[in-house]
C-alpha cells in the first residue's frame, strides 16, 4: 500500500458542541483578566504611580473585547476550520483558527488509537480520538466528536491499522 496520500480538505465538521466546549475555555482567561485588573485597582495604594494606576483602570475593561473575542468569535471561527475525514487510506485533520494545521496520517502508518473524554467533553457529550504514530510528529487527534461517533471511528480505525499486511514500526 502506498503511503502517498494527497493533501485534501476533510469532509466532516467536528460536534456542534465543540462551539461551546471553546467558549467555555474562553471564558478562564477572560475571568482571570477581569479579576487581576479589578483586584489590582482595589489593592493598589493611593501614593502608587500614575501610570500603574492607569494599567489597574484599563484592565478590567479588557476582559470585555477579550472575551468577546475568545467566548463568542474565536469558537464560530474555529468551527468553521475544524475538519475531518478518514478515507481507506489515511486519516486527514485540519484545525486551526489563527494558524491553520492540515494533518494527513497514512493508515499504514497508525500505531494506536485512543479515545478520551475531559470534564467538560463529557458535560457537552463530545470525545477526542488520538491516532498516534512511531512519530510523534506523524500522530493527530481529531477533536470534539460525539462520543457514539468516536467510540465507532477509535474502533473502526484499529481495525483498519491492524488489518494492514506490514507492521508500522
Amino acid at each position: 500500500m502506498a503511503t502517498d496520500v494527497p493533501l485534501r480538505v476533510p469532509r466532516h465538521r467536528v460536534h456542534p458542541n465543540a462551539r461551546w466546549f471553546w467558549a467555555i475555555q474562553g471564558l478562564a482567561p477572560t475571568v482571570l483578566l477581569a479579576v487581576l485588573g479589578t483586584g489590582l485597582a482595589v489593592l493598589l495604594p493611593d501614593d502608587a504611580p500614575g501610570w500603574l494606576r492607569g494599567i489597574a483602570a484599563v484592565l478590567p475593561w479588557l476582559a470585555v473585547p477579550v472575551g468577546l473575542l475568545l467566548v463568542v468569535v474565536a469558537p464560530l471561527l474555529r468551527y468553521q476550520v475544524h475538519r475531518w475525514e478518514i478515507t481507506a487510506e489515511a486519516v486527514y485533520t485540519l484545525e486551526g483558527w489563527l494558524v491553520r494545521v492540515w494533518r494527513i496520517v497514512p493508515v499504514a502508518r497508525i500505531q494506536t488509537v485512543d479515545t478520551t473524554r475531559g470534564p467538560v467533553q463529557q458535560l457537552l457529550g463530545l470525545a477526542t480520538v488520538m491516532v498516534r504514530t512511531a512519530s510523534h510528529a506523524g500522530s493527530t487527534g481529531i477533536w470534539h466528536l460525539d462520543a457514539a461517533t468516536a467510540d465507532a471511528v477509535a474502533h473502526d480505525l484499529a481495525l483498519r491499522a491492524n488489518a494492514v499486511p506490514d507492521d508500522a514500526s
